[in-house]
């Protein structure tokens, strides 16, 4: 298959970049580096030995698109990663971010259309389950949302389910990722945040670098445990070979498909932080918060569906995250510009 991936230089799009090339695809990445990084996708030629082409534009501008389309093009499928991500951000910006993500989706699909492209992979999230309280979360749980990020996913779920009714020969399946966290074990590619990090991951690993004083831990005073909040941690080379496998299902398949991306396991934020101190001999100091807007008590998957209908689950322990993270950062502290700590 060739392949365009929309926010392709972004931590999630270049480890599927990498599993696609592995798996013998064609790539190629659409991203504005507005929080990504060119040589993401340098390495990954590395790591391949095989191309990986990047276009710079914003997938909410149609020439934009319309060129990634018109010069690498004909695409047999398309992954959409591109849109804003934070949800503390989305609380405090919601036009920016309704604007952005929604924009990019109608975009894109507008510009498949007119070159012929009849499959996509779109990047949605657990937030659009909302608040439900009954756990794991299956696709066909009643879905909401707290916060505007979580919204921007849900309404693009909408525009995509609605599209595909209505063209017949469309194929859409929307994964449902729950918490990415790790990086390649090579340590060569990984999470590269811009500014202070949004994400509890790389949040702890720039602890453990030096470059922030402490860890802070937001809210201790949720129904759970130990009163932190309980997600699905999932690793991201694992979700990266979801996509692999959505591609797969997509491009033989038509209609639109739900599919959650998760371990099915909850872990709180306090044991990720511990895992972590244990798996890299380190200790991370940390200070509670309160809650951060937006986010909920307890979040994790059913992943059954993904199994059942891809061929597909995680294999990677909470520990192999907590290793892969660090490795990523001691070799990278500065993300993609750094030195090595020593």
């Amino acid at each position: 298959m060739r392949v365009l991936l929309t926010g392709g230089a972004g931590f999630i799009g270049s480890h599927t970049a990498l599993c696609l090339l592995e798996a013998g695809h064609e790539i190629v990445a659409l991203d504005n580096l507005s929080n990504s990084s060119p040589e993401a996708l340098k390495r990954v030629e590395e790591l391949t030995g095989k191309k990986a082409t990047l276009v710079v534009g914003d997938c909410t501008v149609e020439a934009d698109v319309e060129n990634a389309f018109a010069a690498f093009g004909p695409f047999d499928a398309v992954v959409h990663f591109a849109g804003f991500k934070a949800v503390g951000e989305s609380v405090s910006m919601p036009l920016e971010y309704y604007r952005n993500n929604l924009d990019a989706t109608l975009v894109l699909c507008k510009v498949m259309e007119k070159h012929g492209c009849r499959s996509l992979v779109f990047s949605s999230s657990a937030t659009v389950y909302g608040t439900n309280p009954v756990m794991p979360l299956r696709e066909d749980y009643p879905t909401g949302c707290t916060n505007p990020y979580g919204w921007t996913k849900w309404i693009n779920e909408r525009i995509l389910t609605d599209y595909c009714f209505a063209s017949k020969d469309m194929s859409v399946v929307l994964l449902r990722y729950f918490n990415p966290i790790g990086a390649h074990e090579s340590g060569r590619i990984g999470e590269d945040p811009s500014g202070v990090p949004n994400n509890l991951m790389p949040y702890i690993c720039q602890v453990a670098s030096g470059k922030l004083e402490k860890l802070r831990v937001f809210g201790d005073d949720y129904d759970t445990p130990d009163g932190t909040g309980v997600r699905d941690f999932i690793h991201v080379c694992d979700l990266a070979y979801g996509h692999l496998k959505a591609l797969e299902y997509a491009v033989s398949h038509k209609g639109c498909e739900v599919v959650n991306l998760g371990t099915g396991e909850g872990y709180s934020v306090l044991q990720l932080l511990h895992a972590f101190e244990k798996v890299n001999n380190m200790t991370i100091p940390y200070v509670v918060t309160p809650r951060r807007p937006g986010d909920i008590a307890t979040c994790y998957a059913d992943p059954t569906k993904a199994h059942t209908l891809l061929g597909w689950q995680a294999s990677h322990t909470l520990e192999d995250m907590c290793r892969d993270a660090w490795n990523w950062q001691k070799h990278n502290p500065n993300g993609y510009q750094g030195d090595e700590i020593k």
